[in-house]
């Protein structure tokens, strides 16, 4: 039994010694920038992007194509996929076999990543019948329609079928999009926003975070959605909780059916993975929010990138307005299986792939309607696999990574002696965010007592109004789950003496509501 701590420990150690020596392959070489020559803020952006990644001027493909984000399957043809088809040509990228039947394949290539900047037209609308497409019975056979961007990751593939999506094989792989055996593929992301700003600061925001790795707090909202053919996001997000408390990222998981609520503290968000909503809701509309710089928000939606270009409109626009660096969203109606499966994408991004390789890793079709914003390059974890490396930023990140490197060293023990373990840890470093993820675990395993114990330790710790708002929601209702109702109007009480002008004022006071009636009902 001794002996399997020092096997995952060798396991971990090998598994990231092939990832770095994988990492260490130039991406820039094999990356290119695809923009809308007609567009000014698309060639400035991309001339932007290229020299901050260092991507070769002949690696900048201009186009000449519509400046609207919905265009018709005509004008995909022919002013993008065939110009690309010709360039990829000209400049040998694709090393291109043509059979005696005249079908065409990709037996090589050297581009594996390529960005779509600003400008360039996102989704393809319904077409009419095509003479080569066979549409297909059930739910996904028969639509055409499609973004862009998943049209033309298959763009080596020369298919002429357009009605429902292409398998990915490139779905559920664990290895680097330099070393997988299908060269037709290529990883196809959109740098996009509202705002051409927007656009730059997620850039910079990427290529800094990746220096010193992405920390700070998960916030994963489930729906709670037992409905038939539905439960699977929920699993999704429930396996990602397990996934990032295993690597030490504290994690505020919540499965009631409504989204989390406007005015809740939700400070130092560096990943968010959540749905169900029609449009941004809740935190995320309070104006002083703003995400970790290089953070990972993803909310499923079937329309959640229905526009880019209104930073109120569904999903994807809001929150990289709002300063997530990366996100995945979906033009039309994917269905809910042939979107990205969360859990996937949390576990690369995790084990250090870039975002475009993770988010592909996580999609089971082609062809269809996602679309991956975010610098395809861009590596949050990838800091975590350089294990004597501290970063810049080393006060700012000294909680969140001494609770990485705790779960890292300590995580192949049992529960209660990790627990235990932890416990004694983050009092002796004073850790709040550690504190405050062990009195949710403990709330998980319906350790009320335990878990107040912890939420008190954590509130004495922290320093900000917010933290200690949250905190205190926590404590309040466990004390209420441990029949101790008046002690938590006490503490509550004692809070919106001080705090009654706080955006989550209205949150203390609804639950402030539900413990009178636990205490009157006693």
């Amino acid at each position: 039994m001794k002996l399997f701590p020092k096997a995952a420990l060798l396991l971990f150690l090998t598994f990231a010694a092939a990832l770095i020596c994988a990492a260490e392959t130039p991406l820039p070489p094999a990356t290119i920038v695809v923009f809308n020559r007609d567009v000014p803020e698309s060639v400035e952006l991309a001339k932007f992007y290229a020299q901050k990644r260092g991507i070769a001027h002949d690696h900048l493909v201009g186009l000449s194509c519509s400046p609207n984000e919905e265009i018709s399957r005509d004008e995909y043809e022919a002013t993008i996929a065939e110009p690309l088809r010709i360039v990829f040509r000209e400049r040998n990228w694709w090393t291109v076999h043509e059979s005696t039947d005249g079908r065409s394949s990709v037996t090589a290539n050297s581009i594996r990543f390529v960005a779509l900047i600003k400008g360039v037209p996102m989704k393809i609308r319904p077409a009419s019948e095509s003479r080569d497409d066979q549409p297909a019975a059930g739910p996904t056979g028969n639509h055409n329609e499609a973004s862009v961007d998943s049209e033309l990751a298959s763009l080596g593939f020369f298919s002429k079928q357009i009605s429902g999506g292409q398998s990915n094989p490139y779905f559920q792989s664990y290895r680097r999009i330099s070393e997988f055996d299908g060269p037709a593929l290529m990883l196809v992301c959109r740098l996009d926003a509202p705002s051409a700003a927007t656009v730059r600061r997620m850039i910079v925001d990427s290529i800094e975070t990746e220096k010193k790795g992405l920390w700070g707090r998960a916030y994963i909202d489930g729906a709670h959605n037992t409905s038939p053919g539905l439960g699977m996001g929920d699993t999704w997000l429930a396996e990602i909780r397990e996934q990032l408390r295993k690597a030490g990222v504290p994690v505020i998981y919540d499965d009631d059916p409504a989204i989390f609520p406007d005015g809740y503290p939700m400070t130092d968000c560096a990943l968010y993975f959540g749905w169900y909503a029609g449009t941004v809701a809740g935190p995320f509309t309070q104006p002083g929010f703003q995400f970790t710089p290089g953070a990972v928000a993803v909310h499923i939606h079937s329309f959640s990138a229905n526009t880019l270009r209104n930073e109120n409109a569904n999903w994807v626009g809001p929150l990289v307005t709002k300063g997530a660096a990366a996100t995945i969203g979906n033009v039309y109606e994917p269905f809910l299986q042939l979107t990205a499966h969360l859990n996937i994408l949390s576990d690369r991004l995790l084990h250090g792939f870039t975002f475009a390789e993770s988010a592909y890793m996580s999609v089971p079709a082609i062809s269809w309607m996602s679309v991956m914003v975010g610098d395809p390059l861009y590596r949050p974890y990838g800091a975590w696999l350089q294990i004597d490396e501290k970063g810049d930023d080393e006060k700012s990140a000294s909680d969140w990574r001494a609770y990485h490197e705790f779960a890292t060293k300590n995580g192949a023990r049992p529960g209660p002696e990790f627990q235990a373990l932890a416990r004694q840890f983050a009092l002796r470093t004073h850790n709040g965010p550690m504190m405050e993820d062990l009195g949710l675990i403990a709330v998980g395993q319906g350790d009320f007592a335990g878990a107040t114990s912890f939420f008190q330790q954590a509130r004495a710790v922290y320093t900000k109004r917010d933290d200690i708002l949250r905190v205190v929601l926590h404590e309040a209702d466990a004390l209420g789950k441990q029949g101790k109702a008046k002690r938590g109007l006490e503490l509550i009480g004692s809070v919106l003496r001080i705090s009654a002008d706080a955006p989550s004022a209205a949150l203390l006071k609804k639950l402030e509501i539900e413990l009178r009636a636990m205490a009157n009902h006693r």
